[in-house]
Order: C-alpha cells, then sequence, then structure tokens
C-alpha cells in the first residue's frame, strides 16, 4: 500500500527540472541586465564643457566635408587628446553629435589643466601608463632580437643551402 501511494499523483521528480529551468532561466536574465548596467557604468565618460574649452582660448572647428565627419566620429569621445600636424602640437577635443571639434595649442591645454587640477593627474597617470607600456614592448623586442641574433639559420631554409 505504501508503494502505491508514493506513485500516485503528479511525478515531483518532472516538476522539479521545470522550475530549475525557470530558475536558470530568471539567473540568465539577471545576469545579463548586470553585464549591460556595469558596461554602461563603464563607459559613461566624463563630460568635459566645452564653454570652458572655449573660455580658456580653444578654436571650434567644423566639419564639413564627409571624410571629416567619419573621422570625428571616430575620436574618443569625452577626453581631449594630443595630435601633431605640420610639427605642431595641437590638443583637440571632439564633439561628434554637432561635427565638430575644438583645437587648441599648449598654452591653452595648460590654461585648462590649471583650471581642472584632476586632469592633469589623469593625464599624467595615462602618460605613465604609455611609458610602462613601451618600456615592456622595448624588452620584448630586445629579447626576441638577441634570440634572432643568436640563431644562425634564421630565415634560411634547406634550400638556400642547396640541399
Amino acid at each position: 500500500m505504501q508503494i502505491e501511494a508514493m506513485t500516485t499523483g503528479p511525478n515531483p521528480a518532472r516538476r522539479l527540472p521545470r522550475l530549475r529551468r525557470g530558475n536558470v532561466f530568471t539567473l540568465l536574465q539577471t545576469l545579463a541586465l548586470a553585464v549591460v548596467v556595469a558596461g554602461c557604468a563603464a563607459t559613461a565618460t566624463p563630460r568635459i564643457d566645452e564653454s570652458e574649452l572655449l573660455a580658456q582660448g580653444f578654436k571650434v572647428l567644423v566639419a564639413t566635408t564627409t571624410v571629416q565627419k567619419e573621422w570625428v566620429q571616430t575620436l574618443p569621445p569625452g577626453q581631449i587628446r594630443p595630435m601633431q600636424r605640420n610639427d605642431k602640437k595641437y590638443y583637440i577635443y571632439p564633439d561628434a553629435p554637432r561635427n565638430r571639434i575644438y583645437v587648441g595649442g599648449p598654452t591653452q591645454y595648460e590654461a585648462y589643466l590649471r583650471a581642472h587640477p584632476d586632469s592633469r593627474a589623469s593625464a599624467q597617470d595615462a602618460a605613465d601608463l604609455g611609458r610602462a607600456y613601451r618600456r615592456k614592448d622595448d624588452e620584448v623586442m630586445q629579447r626576441a632580437t638577441a634570440r634572432d641574433l643568436s640563431d644562425p639559420f634564421l630565415g634560411a631554409s634547406w634550400y638556400d643551402l642547396g640541399w
């Protein structure tokens, strides 16, 4: 009799996987939402006030051709970046939605940094990271060059040896 009581009614083993699938689906939805929110928070760029750039002496250049507009769209938003043209150093800030850039020289950029000391620290950190990366790259290249110079048959094949 006890055996009959256990086998009658809905099978709890069949109900359990449906519950687990629902929980897994809910868990995946929650994780996807968390990733999207974290990604949006990580890509939020600090906003630089364009009126401050104008006050510091930056000039506005409007992109008129399609090539210029595409180039402005490719610039990283929310950051002033250095650029060299005709042996002169410039600093540019893109305004992609309006298809224009703000251009200033070293004196305008220094004036902006004096007004925003926190920007100087982040610019210095970025420069330090760049130097560290180049130093690491130089070390790797030096090791590769030493390895290549120690191999007398580098680039030679059996065909080159006449075999």
